[in-house]
């Protein structure tokens, strides 16, 4: 006698159909800002004005041409996700790849080029900012910190993410995969569980390594070693208190490596004791998917963002144990990227949505 295990097929979760239209909202919304600040001439962000403009490739576009190209890629994306929202068969191939390439190439812009270098040092500046704000320290104007600028930054990183899950879901939809796991039915061997947690573990202690050697150099300054800059600039850094600024970081980045080592840990899969209240709990996977991918794309961004700025190959720290670890950015997010998809391979399980695991 023999059993069949049945199948429990299940609609997808409302989420997956909410992303396309809610990316077309938020892609519409800034391609009109786009679009009234072409019209005005007035209103873009990333212009002669922002301080922070070298350390960002759009720094290489015109300050008169970015407002209409921006209102284009906005609008015309806008659409796309609008087309995606709508339920259809498998469009042709070629329509298919033009769409799902073009929609990337503006994801990858928004979320990885337009950020720069900004907003993951506000994020980890951002502890001691709060902290610190009753106090008075650090002394800088908080209107400066939190700027138009930075808001467009942010925003625009939502809305490459938002694009990208469109993508995603519409992918597996017009692929005949399931919109909730991405299974099609076909087994490939590097996404098994097993294979998972082998190129997973490369990969998670990879992007641990990178900052945890970058908060090491900012521990030594807080102890007084100079390692990799001159005993001069360290005593500015002390006179001027940038000194803790950078232990902070550093402090941000021992989190973070910890945090990633948590991905191939069993930690990372249930609570530890010491968390009261929550020991021995599953953690939910999209508390450790979510926040990591955000991360993985803001290291990206900052990589991509100082290693594109002229200022830091011209600075002497820039190609020096200081600088150093700002060259392997780039590869934490991708490692860290890597880690958080095995992860997520390992975790999944059977998907509710078509019964495959």
């Amino acid at each position: 006698m023999t059993t069949t295990a049945s199948r429990t097929h299940r609609a997808p979760p409302r989420r997956h159909h909410r992303l396309a239209p809610l990316a077309a909202a938020w892609l519409g919304l800034w391609g009109v800002l786009a679009l009234l600040a072409t019209v005005t001439g007035a209103g873009y962000p990333f212009g002669d004005d922002d301080p922070n403009r070298e350390s960002s490739l759009l720094r290489l576009v015109s300050a008169d041409v970015a407002p209409p190209l921006f209102a284009g890629l906005l609008l015309t994306a806008a659409v796309a996700a609008l087309a995606m929202a709508t339920p259809s068969t498998r469009p042709p191939k070629p329509v298919r790849a033009l769409l799902l390439g073009y929609g990337g190439a503006v994801a990858f812009v928004l979320a990885v080029v337009v950020p720069g270098t900004q907003v993951l040092v506000i994020l980890g500046y951002l502890p001691i900012l709060l902290v610190g704000a009753p106090f008075g320290w650090p002394p800088v104007d908080y209107a400066d910190v939190f700027t138009w600028a930075l808001a467009v930054r942010v925003a625009s990183m939502v809305g490459g993410v938002l694009l990208a899950g469109a993508l995603l879901v519409w992918h597996r939809r017009t692929g005949g995969a399931c919109v909730t796991c991405g299974r099609d039915g076909a087994e490939r061997g590097w996404t098994t569980p097993a294979a998972a947690a082998r190129w997973g573990r490369w990969a998670a202690w990879t992007a641990a390594a990178i900052p945890f050697g970058y908060a090491l150099i900012r521990f030594a300054w807080a102890v007084g070693v100079p390692l990799g800059i001159s005993r001069d600039f360290l005593d500015e850094m002390w006179d001027s208190g940038l000194v803790w600024a950078g232990a902070g970081l550093g402090a941000f980045a021992t989190v973070g490596a910890v945090l990633t080592l948590g991905l191939v840990r069993p930690w990372g899969e249930r609570f530890p004791r010491w968390m009261v209240g929550l020991a021995g709990r599953r953690v939910p996977v999209a508390l450790a998917v979510i926040p990591a991918t955000l991360v993985a794309i803001a290291v990206t961004a900052t990589g991509l963002g100082a290693l594109s700025s002229v200022e830091f190959w011209r600075q002497e720290v820039g190609l020096g144990l200081a600088g150093g670890p700002l060259l392997l950015f780039p590869v934490w997010g991708v490692a860290l990227g890597a880690a958080t998809y095995a992860y997520h391979l390992r975790r999944r399980g059977t998907c509710r949505s078509c019964g495959r695991g």
